[in-house]
């Protein structure tokens, strides 16, 4: 019976092995080709807008600032989710915004990529989300804006709300992307723990990327990792490559600290729900019915509370960025700022 019970304990610990080793997405066959033809290039493309810092509450905010070809119809500010710098957003997405006359500004939250690291951080002392809204402020601010478009995903959702409370009349619309009023919101569904555990567990082999080192293997994990959440339809191989590459060769990575802080700044911020009710900001909200870390019905909440909102529903989409339809819901994003430029722009009654 031991003797049953060590094969099968030896059988299982082999295939963990063999789960940890050649586990997780497959990557295509032309994934190492690519990353070499990349990593040959001139990547100063990959930031091509202008450049600069805020100062937002004692706090150094980096900033790129990226103008139409032609005639603009406006200024988008970017805001990403936790943890995340603003390379995160897809050189696809910010294209499009420009295609349609948009002027677009994107910048690294505090703590993240070339903004400052706040390495001597306290959780007793933690700054809140509306100290993240001043940041914001100090960038349109260095960006001479006076009023924008906050587009914003996850935290950066909740970073654009507090803006708009902050400051209404600096903000010509909201789109809101898999975000929430209030996620510590106790009546509401929260975190789908298990779902969240089984979307993480393919990406655990991929730590062999990490463990192996060096620039192509960085590259790969990242590409992986992007299968995994995204699915491959939806990647630019070429395009991540390069992000990636530009990140190892000029800036500063990922900030791990930053997730526990950013974290920390959302528990310690008061909700939104009766300052959200005044709001008379045109906004989007877009949500996905499969969103396992802030469940569909955040979206919902968020959508009511809003006087002047529209909710899109993603049927069958989770947490994730870009969303499996892209197009389709660009599509509805550069219309929904149009249309509130429109708005801005007629003449008082």
């Amino acid at each position: 019976m031991i003797l049953y019970v060590l094969i099968a304990l030896a059988l299982g610990l082999l295939a963990l092995v063999a789960y940890l080793l050649l586990g997780g997405p497959r990557l295509p066959a032309e994934t190492g080709a690519i990353i070499e033809r990349v990593s040959e290039r001139d990547l100063s493309h990959v930031v091509s807008g202008t450049t600069g810092y805020a100062e937002g509450s004692g706090v150094r905010i980096w900033y790129e600032d990226r103008r139409p070809a032609g005639e603009e119809t406006g200024v988008v500010l970017l805001n990403f989710g936790m943890g995340a710098d603003g390379l995160y957003w897809p050189p696809s997405f910010m294209a499009a915004l420009g295609e349609a006359g948009f002027r677009v500004i994107r910048y690294d939250q505090r703590g993240t990529g070339a903004s400052d690291w706040l390495e001597d951080w306290q959780r007793d002392e933690a700054y809140s989300l509306e100290d993240m809204a001043d940041d914001v402020l100090a960038v349109l601010d260095a960006c001479a804006v006076e009023q924008a478009h906050l587009v914003g995903l996850s935290l950066g959702g909740f970073v654009a709300q507090e803006v708009a409370i902050k400051a209404p009349q600096r903000v010509v619309s909201l789109t809101l992307m898999s975000t929430a009023a209030d996620p510590t919101d106790e009546s509401l569904p929260g975190p789908k723990v298990w779902a969240i555990l089984r979307s993480v567990l393919p990406s655990l082999p991929l730590m062999r990327y990490r463990l192996l080192g060096g620039e192509s293997n960085l590259v790969k994990e990242r590409i992986a990792k992007s299968i995994a959440y995204v699915g491959l339809d939806n990647l630019d191989i070429e395009t991540l490559a390069e992000q990636v590459l530009y990140d190892l060769r000029h800036r500063r990575g990922l900030n791990l600290k930053a997730l526990r802080q950013h974290q920390a700044a959302v528990t310690i911020t008061r909700s939104r729900y009766p300052l959200l009710k005044e709001l008379a900001v045109p906004a989007l909200v877009i949500h996905g019915t499969e969103d396992v870390l802030l469940p569909f019905e955040h979206g919902q909440k968020l959508a009511e509370l809003l006087p002047k909102a529209r909710l899109l529903v993603l049927d069958g989409v989770g947490h994730v960025f870009p969303y499996p339809d892209m197009p389709a819901v660009m599509e509805e994003i550069v219309s929904h700022l149009r249309h509130a430029t429109h708005r801005l722009n007629l003449p008082a009654p």
